[in-house]
């Protein structure tokens, strides 16, 4: 079972999943042992430790924890776990990407020391914490952590954690002096876990880069301000100065969660790979399946039939002179599937029908990039080509017009007009270069 999958699909539905999964998985071994304390009985349901004022959730989204919770065998299954590498962590989140969401535990009644046991539990060596420094030594400075800078997310500033930071773990600023004396009490210091002494709920960390992991080796270590603190931990604060604010509307306040791409961005983020394997059915677990069966590809032939029929309902609007809504219509369609090609003509059309020629030019050059055998792109483009062709042989600009022109008879060399433009073209360039040479 992927334990980090889990916690973060927890966090993102809130105390009211963590039910449901104690209830559908509660004869699994492996989820019992996942969510270790948080998921003991003896605490009662999540929904009986929600504070007072909270929202109930929407049904829709209850619907979908029910299926995570029947599936969750499933869906959090190592299998899903691709070969390429994930997405390296940064050291600052973006609301933009995806909704990043104050800890889990923010929103439950859970004991100090409880949390207290679960922090000690899942630290690990080369994890970054952030906290403030709280006293000064000879040997090295104290700092009281406040949230972590990597890995799980966790409402740890009113635990009372300290770490120590020794003088050797302390890098020198110059060549000289003593490199403690760059820091003061109150500073925000960003560190990496050294040592961990579980029993003693002990923590040793340092300002080395070398104390982290590869892929976090590129965070900065040491001081660093109020904005460098972690999205999840400001939105955490913000949460605590107005504690009746609903896990919901906290989640739907994001940017992030109405990001388009947000699926595509998870998964390479988590590095799950969405077509193995290729079901959720049980039965079908095993099975082997062609390309176009995967999601993807039947996502792509859905968009391709809605884009469609967007296209017809703006043909038929443009039929009976509603061109601006012929024209939102055929928007729709291309931000439904942004290369259809019906979508494509139908807008140059309207386009060239409008006199914004360089557009329906675009529009049906690109129509015929995606589908080079598409009859009616490469027929109207060449009627436009030549349309604009003698535009602007009317504002004399000849050499313009001429390759307009010979770019037409170059898509359909049987292109009449643009071979009768083509030759006018000539012979009028040829009376006026006479006439030059007269005078």
């Amino acid at each position: 079972m992927d334990r980090d999958l889990l916690r973060q699909s927890l966090n993102f539905h809130g105390p009211s999943l963590l039910s449901l999964l104690r209830s559908e998985q509660q004869d699994n071994p492996h989820f019992r042992s996942l969510l270790g304390s948080v998921a003991d009985p003896a605490r009662g349901p999540p929904g009986q430790q929600q504070l007072p004022g909270r929202k109930e959730r929407r049904v829709d989204n209850i619907e979908i924890q029910k299926f995570i919770s029947k599936k969750a065998d499933l869906l959090f299954a190592l299998s899903w776990k691709s070969d390429a590498p994930t997405t390296a962590e940064v050291s600052e989140d973006n609301d933009d990407y995806y909704a990043v969401m104050p800890p889990l535990e923010q929103f439950m009644d859970i004991p100090t020391m409880d949390r207290r046991e679960l922090f000690f539990r899942d630290i690990e060596r080369g994890d970054i914490v952030i906290g403030r420094i709280s006293s000064i030594r000879e040997f090295g400075f104290f700092m009281v952590l406040i949230c972590l800078g990597s890995g799980i997310m966790r409402d740890i500033s009113h635990l009372e954690i300290t770490a120590l930071c020794p003088l050797r773990d302390v890098p020198s600023i110059s060549n000289h002096g003593d490199p403690l004396s760059y820091y003061q009490t109150g500073d925000i210091i960003r560190a990496g876990i050294k040592d961990i002494d579980r029993y003693h709920e002990k923590l040793a960390v340092s300002l080395y880069s070398s104390s982290l992991p590869p892929h976090l080796s590129g965070i900065k270590l040491g001081v660093i301000s109020s904005e460098e603190l972690p999205l999840y931990y400001r939105k955490s604060v913000e949460l605590n100065s107005n504690s009746l604010e609903s896990y919901e509307n906290i989640m739907q306040s994001s940017l992030g969660f109405v990001n388009p791409g947000v699926v595509e961005f998870l998964l390479g983020k988590l590095g799950i790979d969405e077509s193995n394997p290729p079901s959720l059915m049980r039965g079908l677990q095993s099975k082997n399946f062609s390309e176009e069966d995967f999601a993807s590809a039947l996502r792509k032939k859905q968009s391709a039939s809605w884009a469609l029929k967007c296209v017809k309902i703006g043909v038929d609007y443009f039929k009976v002179g509603r061109h601006v809504d012929a024209m939102n219509e055929y928007n729709k369609a291309l931000e439904i599937d942004k290369q259809n090609v019906e979508a494509l003509v139908a807008r140059g059309a309207l386009y060239a029908t409008k006199g914004s020629l360089n557009k329906a030019i675009e529009d049906f050059e690109l129509a015929l990039e995606n589908c080079p055998t598409h009859r009616n792109a490469r027929k109207y483009l060449c009627q436009t080509l030549v349309e604009r062709g003698g535009q602007l042989e009317e504002e004399e600009k000849f050499l313009n017009a001429e390759s307009y022109y010979k770019k037409a008879l170059a898509l359909d060399e049987t292109f009449k007009d643009a071979e009768d433009a083509l030759q006018k073209l000539h012979v009028y360039m040829q009376v006026i270069l006479y006439f030059l040479l007269e005078m």
